[in-house]
C-alpha cells in the first residue's frame, strides 16, 4: 500500500501538463482523484480515462473554488490532498509587458493558489491531517530574466509555502512547495505576452527538459517525504544552490539567458 492509496486529492489545472501527470500518478497510486481545469473538456478526458471525477474550475474565482473544496468534502467526508497546480506562462521584457499581462498572471499563478489554500486549509485544520504542495518554478528561486512577471508570481508562491509550513505543522497540517526546472508541458506554447519557440528556446539553454510523468513521480516522492521545497532535476538544484549561496557565479549565465530569451523570442 502507498501513501496515497484511498486518498482523496483535487489536483487544478489537471487537463494537461503535470497536473494530468499528477492525476494518472495518483490514480496509479489508489488515490481518488477530482480532477479540476477550465478546460472541462479535457479535464473529462482525462478523468475518464482514469477513473476519476472533473470539475470545471476557473482557479481567479475563489467562491468556484470553495465549493468544489465543500463538494468534495460533503461527498468524501474529508480532503487530504490538494494539488494547487493551475498556472499560466508569461515571457517578455518588463519594458514590453501590459499591466493586463501582470494582472492576468497574478490572478492565476498566485491568487489562484492563495484561493486553493484558504479554501482547503481550514478543512484540514479541522480534521487535524491533509497536505497543501503548491506548484512554483524553479524560476521562483533563481533570477528569471525576461520571466519577470512569472517569476514573481511563483516567488510569492515560495514564500506564501514557507509561510503555511510553519503554522500548519501544529495542526498537522503539512505543505511543500514544487520548483521544478523545464518540464516538457504546452506552458510554453500557451505563455502570454511574447511567444517563445520552445524547441529553440531550450535548445539554447542547454539544460534539460524533464517529461511530465517524470515530473509528476519526482513530485510525489518529495510530497511522500514531506520535503518543504521540491526542487528538480540534479540541474535546477545546482542553479538554486549557487543562487543561493554564490550568486556572483550566476551573473553570466544571467546575461546569456537574456540574449538567448532576446533572441528566440517572436512578438505575439
Amino acid at each position: 500500500m502507498t501513501s496515497f492509496e484511498k486518498q482523496i486529492a483535487i489536483v487544478t489545472g489537471g487537463a494537461s501538463g503535470i497536473g494530468r501527470a499528477l492525476c494518472e500518478e495518483l490514480a496509479r497510486r489508489g488515490a481518488e482523484v477530482v480532477v479540476a481545469d477550465i478546460n472541462f473538456a479535457g479535464a473529462q478526458s482525462v478523468a475518464t480515462a482514469i477513473g476519476a471525477r472533473a470539475a470545471c474550475l476557473d482557479v481567479r474565482q475563489a467562491a468556484d473554488v470553495q465549493r468544489l473544496v465543500d463538494e468534495v468534502v460533503a461527498r468524501h467526508g474529508r480532503l487530504d490532498l490538494i494539488f494547487n497546480n493551475a498556472g499560466i506562462g508569461v515571457a517578455g521584457g518588463m519594458n514590453e509587458l501590459t499591466i493586463d499581462h501582470w494582472r492576468t498572471v497574478i490572478e492565476i499563478n498566485l491568487m489562484g493558489v492563495v484561493h486553493g489554500v484558504a479554501a482547503a486549509y481550514p478543512v484540514m485544520v479541522r480534521q487535524g491531517s491533509g497536505q497543501i504542495v503548491n506548484i512554483a518554478s524553479l524560476a521562483g528561486l533563481i533570477t528569471s530574466p525576461g520571466l519577470g512577471p512569472y517569476a514573481a508570481t511563483k516567488g510569492g508562491v515560495v514564500s506564501l509555502t514557507a509561510a503555511l509550513r510553519a503554522e500548519a505543522e501544529a495542526f498537522g497540517v503539512r505543505a511543500n512547495v514544487v520548483c521544478p526546472g523545464f518540464i516538457d508541458t504546452a506552458i510554453y506554447e500557451n505563455a502570454i505576452g511574447l511567444k517563445l519557440d520552445k524547441q529553440d528556446l531550450l535548445g539554447k539553454l542547454g539544460l534539460p527538459v524533464i517529461p511530465a510523468r517524470d515530473a509528476a513521480q519526482a513530485i510525489l516522492r518529495g510530497v511522500e517525504r514531506n520535503d518543504g521545497v521540491i526542487v528538480f532535476p540534479r540541474s535546477a538544484r545546482v542553479l538554486w544552490r549557487l543562487t543561493r549561496f554564490t550568486p556572483w557565479l550566476m551573473r553570466p549565465l544571467e546575461r546569456r539567458m537574456t540574449a538567448r530569451l532576446r533572441g528566440v523570442r517572436r512578438i505575439q
